[in-house]
């Protein structure tokens, strides 16, 4: 048989998905679990946006759109960056895609050729890496360090820059360490960017979810529109995981390239979750940030309490915690299979984003699950 893709088979699947499935599955069976797995709002979708798809529906709002995106949904997320984040864009310079994994896959396959190198600063989302390889390109970790907040450092910048390098890639508030990227840090790296002329991918998907600092984009800091790649979505800010909804904003040139991408593609994404989110964009879901936010106040009351390693997360609703103490020969994997099975607690490991020795604790979810939740894991590791 002829060999598979080298680039493809040099990925490896997520292991926050298998972690998650693994704890659902134990779950489903009847085993009492507290989930700290998935990255999900456990809010349902708001009524109005629900009612909106169904609207469309009835209305026969079924067919193909324009690859991009409906006009309209363009339109009002162009508003949406200016009122929210201070920028000026057009609809042609946004793409609606499947997911902002969709819209990240598409950006990396319209600026990288084979052999270019992107710096992600980890701890990192356990997709960057693995979207960046299938595009036969090379991701470089930049670390960073519980100690320092997680923000990067310019000397781990320099000392990492090629003659390869195109892209920075950053992700405020961060998946996995609830880090949110202060201005001097944005500066630091758009002063970077400009000096080398690279391009800088921005996840802000999270962005919504700040609870000490203000979330700033990198586009919006002198120079650094045109050469700023943002990644967004509807899944985190209006519990929509299941529309799989997220886009692109990119300068025009590039966008025309991250269209064509996706005509060739997925065409289009669903017209029905399209109408869903341009509802979306007109509801107030502050209250699900309020509840975010008495989350993160309660666990890092918790884990304060019981004495353990991890730094406060600013932002997103997740935070690492140290378990080395912990570990005692065993892999992170196999210390938080064992918290599953055994403490019925599920924790993903660290290793995937880059941190071994750490686990990552998601507090979407109720406070009575995060109580019971520590409790659990202060009981069986102490």
């Amino acid at each position: 048989m002829r060999k598979l893709s080298k680039a493809v088979e040099s990925v490896e699947s997520s292991v926050t998905l298998r972690i998650n499935s693994k704890a659902q599955a134990l779950k489903k069976s009847g085993k009492d679990i507290v989930i700290f797995t998935a990255g999900e709002p456990d809010f349902a979708t708001p009524d109005e946006v629900k009612n909106a798809a169904v609207d469309a529906i009835n209305a026969n709002f079924t067919k193909y759109t324009k690859s991009s995106g409906i006009v309209e949904l363009r339109e009002r997320i162009c508003r949406k960056l200016k009122d929210d984040n201070g920028l000026e864009y057009s609809p042609d310079e946004i793409v609606v895609s499947n997911g902002g994994k969709q819209a990240l896959f598409n950006i990396f396959g319209a600026i990288l050729n084979p052999d270019d190198e992107v710096m992600i600063f980890t701890p990192a989302w356990v997709s960057y890496a693995p979207q960046i390889i299938m595009w036969k390109a090379k991701a470089v970790e930049v670390s960073t360090s519980s100690e320092e907040g997680y923000l990067p450092k310019r000397e781990s910048l320099e000392s990492n820059l090629t003659d390869r390098t195109k892209a920075i890639l950053l992700n405020s508030p961060n998946n996995p360490t609830g880090a949110v990227y202060d201005r001097k840090t944005l500066k630091m790296i758009a002063d970077f960017a400009t000096e080398h002329d690279l391009y800088v991918v921005a996840d802000e998907v999270y962005e919504k979810m700040v609870y000490d600092l203000e979330h700033i984009s990198i586009a919006s800091i002198n120079g650094m529109r045109n050469r700023t790649l943002i990644v967004n979505g509807f899944s985190k800010s209006h519990a929509m995981t299941g529309w799989r909804v997220g886009y692109s904003v990119a300068p025009l040139e590039i966008s025309k390239e991250i269209a064509k991408i996706q005509s060739h593609t997925t065409s289009n994404i669903n017209s029905i979750a399209q109408m869903a989110a341009l509802k979306a964009l007109d509801v107030d879901t502050s209250y699900m940030m309020i509840e975010y936010r008495k989350r993160r106040d309660l666990i890092v009351d918790l884990l304060d309490r019981a004495n353990f390693k991890f730094s406060k997360p600013a932002g997103a609703f997740y935070t690492m915690i140290d378990v080395r103490d912990f570990l005692h020969g065993k892999t992170t994997e196999e210390l938080c299979m064992d918290l599953m099975e055994n403490a019925g607690v599920a924790v993903i490991p660290g290793d995937g984003f880059g941190a071994p020795g750490f686990v990552r604790i998601s507090f979407a979810t109720s406070q009575e699950q995060i109580k019971k939740g520590i409790e659990r894991l202060t009981n069986y590791l102490n």
